[in-house]
Formats: structure tokens, C-alpha cells, sequence
């Protein structure tokens, strides 16, 4: 769960999608760059296993897998903010979420 203003920070895809209207890695009009070298531009967004340190989610201390972001997934959800940066996207109040 991302807000808008995150979403550029996600990360792209090598290959683009086939249906490049739709696509959110559609870089052009055509949907790829001539002469780009992948491993310098990708490099940033992109999730690195053999690193030492992973990054912890701020909440529940459990380490997150999606670049740039402060805060897993499931208590991104469970609170209704943006994994990436926490603002509140998402009125959970009348949400029955679990423990479980």
C-alpha cells in the first residue's frame, strides 16, 4: 500500500509491460530506452539480497523486503498508511482486522 507521491519511488520492471497504455514501467511512448545501460539506472530501486543489514519495519521490528520503505506491508495495511513514507492513506476505523 503506496500513496501517489511514492509510487514514482517503486521500482521498474527491465522488460516493459505489453500493454503499454495501462503499463506503470512504460518509460516513452514506445516503452524502452536505445542504448540503456540496466545495471547503472536500475540500480537504485532495485532489492539487493546479498546486503548485510535489511531495513526494519518502524512498528513491528521485522525486516522489510521493498526498497525504500519504512514499514512492512502488513502494518502498512493494518494501520491504513504508506509503506514508504506513513502518511495516512486509509480510514481503518470500521475495519475488522485480526491479530491472527
Amino acid at each position: 500500500m503506496v500513496c501517489d507521491k511514492c509510487e514514482k519511488k517503486l521500482g521498474k520492471v527491465i522488460t516493459p509491460d505489453p500493454w503499454k497504455s495501462g503499463s506503470r514501467n512504460n518509460t516513452e511512448k514506445s516503452g524502452r530506452i536505445i542504448n540503456e545501460n540496466k545495471l547503472l539506472t536500475g540500480k537504485k530501486s532495485r532489492f539487493i539480497p546479498y546486503q548485510k543489514t535489511f531495513d526494519r519495519c518502524r512498528i513491528c521490528k521485522t525486516s522489510v523486503h521493498q526498497a525504500h520503505s519504512h514499514y512492512c506491508q502488513e502494518c502498512a495495511y493494518k494501520k491504513g498508511i504508506c509503506a514508504i513514507c506513513g502518511t495516512k492513506i486509509l480510514n481503518t476505523k470500521n475495519y475488522m482486522q485480526s491479530t491472527v
